[in-house]
């Protein structure tokens, strides 16, 4: 009975041992198929390829139909400098002064000059002639500083607002100053050629052409250059006695504007002594043609000198510089070296061949 009881107890306790077996089997089962149900979000950077379409030009420079980059529009070409002008002064009053103070710099009053020029800026503050011809002046009076100064301005105006005086004012910034005696020897007066016709209608007339040559190759700024012809008159008493009435004199340029054909510009000169009335020369004396001084200047500054007779330089304090011995001879033309067609009202010498 003992034996029995104790194979009953065993058989328990492996029951119970099996039982607990599948218990534990079955919730590890249970917890897996939970685990299995859950969505599980994983979060993964992914590199996204992001085309740049850039257009691709075709004949004539224009983008491609389907091109999604915006071209600006075409630009206007900027000018070639030789299509280049000078604006005009859009102030009348400011155009006055200026054309004022350019005839004062040019006789050599910078003072006055300068006066015009002020009263124009307070008019046109901006306007790219007014401040070149500042410049100008300054650089005349050698105050450097000063004038490129103004050049900048003007520079700054770019081609749109200072036309062709932009590219002179950049060209003065870039090369620096010119000094007028740096063109002694590179322009000089030619020979003067004399015709005197003492016995011409209305009175003696004398026409000169004074010849103004320019080495090959060299720059010159033409409004730069002034030619001045003095005439010397001999009274029936022999006295010399230097002309005051401008108005017998009437010069004029052969050709304008100057493209230094042959190396050379002419400059004619017209004169002539009117008859006068008998009181006038009982007073005054009766005059007849002596003769005259020719100067060239370049920039202010006296660069050749003839005279003829040569005493008549020291008549006006003024000899040629160094390098320039007052030139050659004058040349005196008689009639039967002038052209057929010459018209003594409408003189135009030329050379002798």
């Amino acid at each position: 009975m003992k034996g029995n009881r104790l194979f009953v107890i065993a058989c328990c306790g492996l029951g119970l041992m099996a039982f607990s077996q599948l218990l534990i089997a079955g919730m590890a089962l249970a917890v897996r198929f939970e685990g299995g149900r859950q969505v599980r979000i994983v979060e993964k950077e992914v590199e996204k390829l992001v085309p740049i379409r850039i257009s691709v030009p075709v004949a004539g420079g224009e983008p491609a139909p389907r091109a999604e980059v915006r071209v600006a529009p075409e630009l206007p070409p900027v000018p070639e400098p030789q299509n280049l002008i000078r604006p005009e002064i859009a102030d009348p009053r400011a155009e006055l002064l200026v054309q004022e103070g350019r005839k004062a710099r040019i006789a050599g009053d910078m003072v006055m000059a300068i006066v015009k020029l002020e009263e124009a800026l307070k008019q046109s503050p901006e306007d790219p002639s007014v401040l070149f011809e500042m410049g100008m002046v300054h650089e005349m009076m050698g105050v450097y500083g000063k004038a490129s100064e103004y050049y900048e301005r003007v520079f700054k105006l770019g081609v749109t607002g200072a036309g062709e005086l932009y590219e002179v004012a950049a060209a003065k910034l870039r090369d620096g100053f010119e000094q007028p005696t740096d063109m002694l020897g590179k322009i000089a007066l030619g020979r003067v050629r004399i015709f005197n016709n003492a016995k011409a209608q209305g009175g003696q007339r004398v026409v000169l052409t004074v010849p103004v040559q320019k080495a090959l190759g060299e720059e010159v700024d033409a409004q730069e250059i002034e030619v001045a012809v003095i005439f010397f008159n001999r009274t029936d008493k022999g006295k010399i006695v230097q002309l005051e009435d401008d108005s017998w004199a009437e010069p004029s340029w052969i050709s304008l504007p100057f493209d230094w054909a042959g190396g050379e510009e002419t400059l004619r000169m017209n004169y002539r002594i009117p008859i006068r009335d008998a009181q006038t020369e009982h007073l005054f004396g009766k005059l007849s043609y002596y003769g005259q001084v020719v100067t060239l200047t370049y920039k202010g500054e006296v660069l050749d000198l003839q005279a003829w007779p040569r005493d008549l330089a020291a008549r006006i304090g003024q000899s040629a510089p160094a390098g320039n011995q007052g030139g050659d001879f004058p040349e005196f033309l008689s009639e039967d070296m002038l052209p057929p067609n010459f018209d003594p009202d409408i003189p135009l010498l030329l050379p002798k061949d």
